[in-house]
């Protein structure tokens, strides 16, 4: 079992690729590497991000509270506040790239979590972004979502070699289109068993106006002890009073959101419906959006106003320890 803790802040801002052109092409949207061509974080290729009944999708705004509500935002910090783990530069926040049908797979070599990962070979092109740059630290992590097929390929802790191949300490290959979870006890390229990019802001939601998803976040420590959709934990404690993998929150129905600006609104608005969902451990209140250069980061810097006490912890299922 892995207890390991996300990226909080990214370091300098280091360019989602080094290469000549690239960052003509971000503002594109596609990118062109080494003869691959894929679209840079736009869009899903025509797919859905699961079925519309998947657990993402279900909307928390009316489920009972957990009796432990209060205990668990303690755990987590009522006293401290939202922050957006992304933004406008180009090395923070989560990227993921978008691969046509015929994208060449290329070798996995997992060096950690290979028993609880997805075998190889995956369609990653030649100069996929990863998470933070090609030069970063931290999670490094590489997700790439294949049209056509909806599958979607994630890794942790990713680095390419000079053959095509990739090393990651884990991976998960994921069918859009099904509801099928992980097995129990297993990871995923997430701490908690789940599809990062299944809980990612992404700057095309706000164009359309709304979000139809929980959005994965961060928490200082948390329980052995997972949630469905969620399927792994990363931590040794039974203290009851920390959350575990898989746990979902939403915004109190009450919160004052009408004086935020409109991204902001749609981001809250969201939080009430849809929720948080624990996802890993990391700094407090860290809630993960994709890379992209068309976020305003003063606009986002207002979310860093709500309070964790404005949040309420909801009752989706029993608590499990892979069995």
């Amino acid at each position: 079992m892995r207890v390991r803790h996300c990226r909080s802040i990214l370091l300098a801002a280091v360019l989602v690729s080094a290469l000549a052109g690239a960052a003509a092409a971000i503002a594109s949207g596609t990118q062109s590497l080494s003869g691959s061509q894929y679209s840079l974080g736009r869009g899903t290729g025509g797919c859905p991000v699961f079925p519309a009944s998947n657990a993402w999708h279900k909307k928390v705004n009316k489920l009972p509270l957990s009796p432990l509500s209060s205990a668990y935002i303690a755990a987590i910090g009522a006293n401290l506040d939202l922050h957006p783990d992304f933004g406008h530069e180009r090395a923070y926040g989560i990227p993921y790239a978008v691969v046509p049908t015929d994208q060449p797979k290329v070798a996995i070599h997992f060096t950690a979590y290979g028993g609880q990962s997805n075998p190889g070979p995956y369609p990653i092109p030649a100069g996929a972004p990863v998470e933070g740059g090609q030069n970063a630290s931290g999670d490094r992590h590489v997700l790439v979502l294949q049209s056509g097929t909806c599958k979607l390929y994630e890794l942790w802790d990713a680095y390419p070699n000079a053959n095509g191949s990739w090393n990651a300490g884990s991976g998960a290959v994921f069918n859009l289109r099904s509801n099928k979870l992980r097995p129990n006890g297993w990871t995923s390229a997430d701490a908690a068993g789940l599809s990062i990019f299944a809980g990612l802001i992404r700057y095309d939601e706000i164009k359309r106006g709304y979000i139809n998803h929980a959005i994965r976040f961060t928490v200082p420590e948390t329980q052995a002890g997972f949630i469905h959709p969620a399927t792994h934990y990363a931590s040794g404690s039974t203290n009851p009073d920390l959350p575990p993998m898989g746990l979902r929150l939403r915004l109190e129905a009450s919160y004052p959101i009408a004086g935020f600006p409109r991204t902001d609104r749609i981001i809250l608005q969201a939080m009430k419906t849809y929720g948080l969902i624990v996802a890993d451990n990391g700094s407090p209140w860290f809630f993960q959006g994709a890379t992209d250069p068309r976020w305003n980061d003063n606009v986002l810097d207002d979310l860093k106003t709500v309070p964790g006490s404005a949040f309420q912890v909801v009752e989706t299922g029993p608590i499990l320890t892979n069995g």
